[in-house]
């Protein structure tokens, strides 16, 4: 399994996002990686380190999830890697609740996400996001884990 972090989709994954999905709210698995310093675009000095950037970014958009019907489930420091294997560990972890994969594309193309974006490219150095599903992924009391295989 390679394992490549990045700031932008590329093509093949946007052109995936327009397309037709399970319906109901989806839950987006973020591994954040942040840069040592920030590095605005717009060429602006800054003394934030990458993680502070994002910050500003994630303190507004949690404030648009709210408005859109979703919200910020969790978020924590990465401590360490206790199975598997990869290069680099993440910095941080992040999921997200969005109503509705349109409402996730209806936030992104919203004046208010526009106007922070630039907190999150000058923070982050890349990521995974993983969309999720069916809160039957979810433990639940003392069912335990349960996981949804229907499509």
């Amino acid at each position: 399994m390679r394992v490549e972090n990045k700031v932008k989709p590329n093509e093949a994954q946007i052109k995936g996002f327009f397309e037709p999905g399970s319906e109901g709210p989806i839950y987006m698995l973020n591994l954040l990686k942040f840069k040592e310093q920030a590095e605005y675009q717009d060429g602006q000095s800054s003394q934030l380190t990458g993680a502070e950037a994002y910050a500003l970014y994630a303190a507004e958009v949690s404030k648009i999830l709210v408005k859109l019907g979703g919200g910020g489930m969790f978020n924590a420091k990465i401590e360490r890697l206790a199975l598997g294997e990869v290069e680099e560990l993440w910095d941080s972890v992040a999921i997200a609740m969005y109503p509705s994969r349109q409402a996730m594309i209806d936030m992104m193309q919203s004046k208010e996400y526009q106007a922070i974006h630039h907190h999150r490219d000058a923070g982050l150095a890349g990521q995974l996001n993983i969309e999720t599903t069916g809160a039957a992924g979810l433990w639940v009391g003392a069912e335990g884990f349960k996981i949804d295989e229907t499509d």
